[in-house]
């Protein structure tokens, strides 16, 4: 698998690190990882940066991660890359909010390297 360029957005930058170390235990390979405290942010990393993968949590301050999922195809290098949500949120409503506004996937907290492996592979359009 080529090394990949990720996205991570969470609130928490405990949550982020978590997400990182995942990624890395699940053999995804990462080139670099950027991070981003809310959507508005992330938003500005995409307007400078290129990446190959976002991992979002819903529930943030400033700017959630489903306004962020709705608003990044408005920004050049945020078109076609795959999103995966994390969440806490369990609700269906919740789910089917995220896959109707662009998300590929979605996993929920808490999480284990291989369920991040299970969600994220398929959407990079790899096989495991």
């Amino acid at each position: 698998m080529e090394k990949i360029r990720a996205l991570i957005v969470d609130d928490s930058s405990v949550m982020r690190k978590i997400v990182e170390r995942s990624l890395r235990q699940a053999g995804i390979e990462l080139e670099q990882v950027m991070e981003a405290g809310n959507g508005a942010e992330a938003l500005g990393v995409l307007r400078e940066n290129r990446v190959d993968l976002i991992l979002c949590d819903i529930n943030m301050p400033v700017m959630d991660g489903l306004e962020f999922v709705r608003q990044m195809g408005t920004v050049e290098n945020g078109k076609g890359v795959p999103v995966v949500m994390i969440t806490t949120e369990g609700s269906e409503s919740h789910v089917v909010q995220a896959l109707s506004s662009g998300a590929r996937g979605y996993i929920r907290k808490p999480f284990t390297p291989d369920q991040v492996k299970e969600h994220v592979v398929p959407v990079l359009g790899k096989k495991p």
